[in-house]
């Protein structure tokens, strides 16, 4: 990361404007800390442990002030068309840095809430660890043969195989976990009868009880309707009604509700709601549904997708995620030869088929 110089009240950056999506964990508080006490962002000077008359602190703006600087400089620089960042609540976070809830709206919708840092001077805000107010380079994986792991991107295919296994694990209302289900929906209709085309689940929810409970329809319709799985997601994404789409979709609702039940009662998934001191980091109630199968695949935010055992970082269109499946055929079947849909899908509950707005392509819940 190289660091330039600028005035303190008109910090000149470029960042790509994906790093504004994503939940943030309560480990990148940690990473914060480390990186502000390490000088890995250049914020503040040594303070060292024998200073006492002779300290100085970073000078604290108002909170009316620290709101307006964070909203104005993620709005003009990070977001595009009806994307706006919208600041909830400011809470004061050690000596020199305040924490700030904030929402990305898209004109009265909420997308996505998630959690940034801000200087107390106004003159540094961060997220994920990284200083927004500084040149940082982010390399987002578009193409069907990269893979990604948690530390390193690998440029080696997924393994073949003669019936391939792809799994998407996804929130139910993470808006691009629906953005890679509109894409992947056609995919599980063209070769759903070729290759086994799951939907798996991240092991905790950010998006509320209503997360825990659509993640279990989701599931309980593919355990249950297999061959409806594809007309209930593409019904519920469109309509955001996941109980609703059930029935739309020609599956028996009274089975899938039992279900539910049954699989809420096997995995405790309400009595750990519930219970917020099992809440993975404090934050976020646990989904453990799959949770051995994430664990395995190195999986920690939605969406994730694997193939044949591996992670793959593809374009959330139907034709690039159809290309990755029909790659790792060790015989590819004629379905292949279909041309399904480039477009990369919009975030959020929406119709399939509808574009991708700057910079929600590559977005993601969760770390």
């Amino acid at each position: 990361m190289s660091e330039q110089t600028h005035k303190k009240d008109e910090p000149s950056i470029t960042l790509s404007k994906d790093m504004v999506y994503g939940g943030a964990l309560a480990i990148l508080a940690c990473l914060l800390v480390l990186s502000l006490f390490t000088h890995g962002f250049g914020v503040v000077k040594d303070v060292q442990a024998n200073q006492t008359a002779n300290q100085t602190a970073v000078q604290k703006l108002s909170d009316a002030e620290l709101k307006s600087k964070a909203e104005n400089y993620t709005n003009q620089n990070l977001l595009s068309n009806n994307l706006t960042v919208v600041i909830t609540k400011l809470e004061p976070y050690g000596a020199y840095t305040t924490l700030a809830s904030a929402n990305i709206m898209n004109g009265t919708t909420v997308l996505q809430s998630l959690q940034i840092y801000i200087s107390n001077d106004g003159s540094s805000i961060f997220f994920q660890g990284f200083r927004l107010n500084e040149s940082v380079k982010k390399t987002v994986p578009t193409s069907a043969n990269t893979t990604t792991t948690k530390n390193s991107t690998a440029t080696t295919p997924p393994p073949k195989a003669d019936r391939p296994k792809a799994q998407a694990f996804i929130m139910a209302f993470c808006p691009f976990g629906l953005q890679f289900l509109k894409a992947y929906a056609p995919v599980m209709e063209l070769l759903g009868s070729k290759a086994d085309v799951e939907v798996r689940f991240v092991s905790y929810a950010m998006h509320g009880q209503k997360e825990l409970e659509g993640n279990s329809y989701i599931y309980c319709v593919q355990k249950e309707a297999k061959d409806k799985l594809a007309a209930y997601l593409r019904c519920s994404v469109e309509a955001g009604n996941y109980t609703g789409c059930v029935a739309k979709s020609g599956i028996d609702a009274d089975k899938i509700s039992a279900c539910v039940n049954q699989t809420d009662a096997q995995y405790n998934i309400t009595g750990m709601y519930n219970d917020q001191s099992t809440w993975s980091g404090g934050k976020y109630p646990q989904y453990n549904v799959d949770k051995a199968l994430t664990v395995q695949s190195g999986v920690g935010g939605s969406p994730t997708f694997v193939l044949n055992g591996q992670k793959l970082s593809v374009s959330r269109s139907a034709e690039a995620i159809k290309k990755a499946v029909c790659d790792s055929f060790t015989k590819p079947p004629p379905e292949c030869n279909t041309t399904l849909s480039s477009s990369v899908e919009a975030a959020g509950v929406g119709p399939v088929g509808g574009a991708a707005s700057n910079g929600a392509a590559s977005g993601g819940c969760g770390g």
